[in-house]
Formats: structure tokens, sequence, C-alpha cells
């Protein structure tokens, strides 16, 4: 329970209806989730208007009501609250009601377009490994100290979030380790929280479905650096064209890390094969598992977090030169009887994609064939299909079309959309198999000795989203089987 007076604190309120000294036993922003006692904030999302259900909110018991616009009928029994932002206030409200979590914690975010789920990751094992009690909020899993917790979004709603903060800082957490959507920064799910610390790994092509413009995206990334206070942390990529810019108006102390020109985390890389990376981190040479330059960043990004959360370097590098990434992050594997290597990974926008084929090129011997198996997800950014139909052509032998979440598409037409605007050169390196389990199949079939299979845009995901219905499908498993089956 807490006083509603209380949790409204920095909340922009325009007016009030009723008495805001009254106890609330709880936030709500599911008017179906509403019991005697709760808040319901009416807020205004992409595929419903709360506003709409705060009669159903009320008739289930909502104590109080926090919304942009105040309804045509109001119950005495309820307070009103007509806020500036719903979206906003659900930040606030929620950081207030659990005792401002993130305060007791150092709750580092990391943003950008690709690498998040490894940083945040590698993190979190990393100051595990130091000594630490953390916790892990990722689109793979969310962790509390060794429990794992399922993650449905790469960033819970306020609320939820909050709640888990809070549950991360009873259980005696000290770290925090974030990914930061663009998605969770527009919609105000990291509104309140107090940052230790901002990471960007780079932008590119990616959620045009939702942000509509590249210009847009990029703004709202920037804003969570912009949000930052002088208390904090931020850390950027000088080698992405706008690494300098997302930290331009931070009033967060200000890093760079970079592979490409002079930065405060500096790396080179030496050897980079299936055995790792060897490279120098400031002036010091260090063989890491990891494996392609993508992750030389990734590295060079935890690196520099670690340093400015007071670590010792020596320490940092001999425990992340152990590390494994994150699943379904460049996870390899052989074949045992004609050793072909099977790559999964997530790489489902077009940077992504080329990023890993130009890893996969480089650790070519030259005779390999690459087969890359990739589809796009349905309900999201159409633009980005042929692109990548194009790249996943250019940088490989053979590229086998096919389904990944169609969600409420048909698969076939996401599979001409892909194949709109290939060249004549990529046109005859390519198939369209829908059924993504059969693709594996054709891909491990039509695979020779030592030759390199990618498995791209799923990852770690255990499941095909249909129409609505999530079915069990884990690419590592029908590779593994297909390895088998075939006598591979």
């Amino acid at each position: 329970m807490a006083l509603l007076q209380d949790i409204l604190f920095r909340v922009n309120i325009r007016s009030v209806n009723g008495s805001t000294a009254t106890d609330v036993k709880d936030l709500q922003i599911d008017s179906r989730k509403v019991s005697p006692g709760s808040a319901f904030i009416a807020i205004k999302g992409s595929a419903a208007d709360g506003h709409q259900f705060i009669d159903t909110a009320v008739s289930n018991g909502a104590k109080a009501v926090i919304c942009e616009k105040m309804p045509a009928s109001t119950s005495e029994s309820v307070c009103y609250v007509q806020v500036e932002n719903s979206a906003a206030a659900a930040g606030y409200m929620a950081d207030n009601f659990f005792g401002q979590p993130s305060a007791k914690l150092k709750l580092v975010g990391v943003t950008g377009t690709n690498g998040k789920t490894t940083i945040a990751t590698l993190l979190y094992k990393l100051f595990t490994k130091l000594g630490y009690t953390c916790g892990l909020l990722s689109t793979v899993q969310n962790h509390i100290g060794e429990k794992i917790v399922p993650a449905t979004h790469t960033t819970p709603d306020a609320i939820s979030l909050n709640a888990l903060l809070k549950q991360m800082a009873d259980e005696g957490c000290t770290h925090v380790f974030m990914e930061t959507s663009s998605h969770a920064v527009h919609q105000h799910r990291v509104t309140g929280l107090q940052f230790s610390g901002g990471i960007f790994s780079n932008i590119t092509h990616d959620h045009l479905d939702y942000h509509k413009t590249f210009e847009e995206y990029i703004r709202v990334k920037k804003a969570f650096f912009d949000s930052l206070p002088s208390s904090a942390f931020a850390i950027s990529n000088a080698d992405d064209k706008r690494g300098t810019v997302m930290l331009q108006n931070t009033n967060a102390s200000k890093y760079y890390y970079s592979l490409k020109t002079v930065a405060d985390f500096k790396g080179k890389i030496l050897e980079n094969g299936l055995t790792g990376l060897v490279m120098i981190v400031n002036d010091q040479e260090v063989h890491f598992r990891l494996i392609g330059e993508f992750n030389a960043y990734n590295l060079l990004a935890v690196y520099g977090a670690a340093i400015c959360l007071g670590e010792d370097k020596n320490e940092v590098l001999l425990h992340l030169s152990a590390m494994t990434g994150a699943e379904g992050r460049f996870d390899y594997y052989v074949s045992p009887k004609e050793r072909v290597i099977g790559i999964i990974d997530y790489a489902h926008t077009p940077d992504a994609l080329v990023n890993v084929l130009l890893t996969i090129q480089k650790l070519r011997k030259g005779h390999e064939q690459v087969i890359t198996v990739v589809g796009c997800g349905g309900d999201r950014d159409k633009t980005k299909r042929p692109i990548m139909a194009e790249a996943a052509c250019e940088y490989s032998t053979k590229a086998i079309f096919t389904s990944d979440n169609p969600r409420s598409e048909d698969p076939l037409e996401i599979l001409k959309d892909m194949e709109t605007g290939l060249t004549s050169a990529a046109k005859r390196k390519y198939i369209s198999i829908a059924d993504r389990k059969e693709a594996i199949k054709t891909a491990v079939s039509i695979s020779k000795p030592e030759d390199i299979i990618l498995i791209a845009g799923k990852g770690h995901e255990k499941y095909q989203d249909i129409k609505g219905v999530k079915h069990p499908f884990d690419d590592k498993q029908v590779l593994m089987e297909m390895f088998e089956l075939l006598g591979k």
C-alpha cells in the first residue's frame, strides 16, 4: 500500500478530481487486472487506448484513475488525476510505488540496434565472476542473481520493470545490466529510473515499422543519453557514424571505444578465427573466446563499462578472456562426420546479417560453401526484407529464404517481399522454402564436408509465432537432428 499523493511525485499533473490522500494497493495499466484498491493508469498504446477502459477499471474497484483526458462521467469514490503524459506518469509512479529501487542499484542501460544482448549478458557474467550479485534484463532471459526469470519483451512495461528491480534490490543485487530498446524509451517504460551508466553499440536500419523514419529512431535512442544524470557515465562506439551525436547533449561523463580511431577504450584485432579473437586492448594483448569483429566491439564496450564502474582492468580482462556470449549469438556447432559448421545467430536486421556473413567470410579457408537460411518476421518493418534477401545472396554461396515468425502475415507473401528487387546474380543463388524445418534440412542435405551453414533470424528463440500461436521450434535442435538424420 502507498499513498496516492506520494506516488505522484515528479508526475506532471494538470488537474485533480477527488482526494489524493488515499491508499492504493497496486498499479495497473490493464483494466482486466484491476481489483478493489488499484490505481489504474490509462495509457494510449499502439494497439489500444486505455482511456476506453476507465469505466471497466472503476467497476472492477479502482480507487484512482490516472488519465490524459478526464472521462465524461466520474465516480465520487474515485480520485481522477489528469496528467500531461500517462506513459511517463506510469514510469514515475512505478518508481515511487516500489520505493525507487533503481537508486539502490548500479543500473546500466545498453542501447543500439545490434549487440545489446551480448553486451548486457557479458556484463552480467563478468560482474558475477567479480563477486557481485547481479541482475540481468535481456531479450533472452532475466536473471535475479542465479535465478532465471523468463523474458517476454526486450524491456518490460514500467510497472513490471520496477517490480523486478525491487525484487533484485531485495535479494541483494548490487548491479543490474539492462537492454534498453528504442520502444522502451519512446513508451516511457524507463522513465523515472536512475541509471548509473549507458552504453551505445551502433544504429542501423530497424524498427521503421514503429518509428516510421530513421531520424526518429535515432532521436529516440539519443533521448536515453540526454536523460542521463551528471553522476552517470555514457559510453559510445566512436566507429559508428552517429556515435558522437548520441552523446552530444548528455550530462553524463563521456567515453568512447573504437577499433579504428583514438578512444578511451582502444582495441586492435591481431587474429580472428574459429578459436576466437586475439586483440590488443589499451596496450594489453588478450585472447578472447568470442569470434568476429562485431564481438570485438562488444568486448570493448563491456571493458569500458567495467572500468567506469571502478573495476581493475587486469582482473576484468582475465575474466572476459574466458567468457562465451549470449545464447543464439554466433553459436556454432561442428557435425561429427563431415565437419560441417552450423552457426545459429539472432541476426534479424540487414546490418546484423551482413556482420555475421562478413565474419564467416573471414573464417573461411577458401573452398567452403556458405549456405544461409534466413527469413523476415511478419508484422514488422517490411522495408528491410529485400535488403536482407540481397545481403544473404551477396555474401553466401547459396541462400534459402524461409519463414521466421510470420505472426499474422502469410509466409508466402513475406517471401515475395524478400524476392522483390533481387539482382539477376542474386536470383541465381536462392531458393524459397516456406517451411523452416524443411529449409534447414535442405541446407544440411546440400552441404559438403567443412561447408558453413548460417541459420539466421531467431537465435535463442524456442518457438515460431504463427497466427498468434507460439509453436515449439528451436533452430539449434533442428540443425542437430538434421546432422544426425542425414549422416553429416
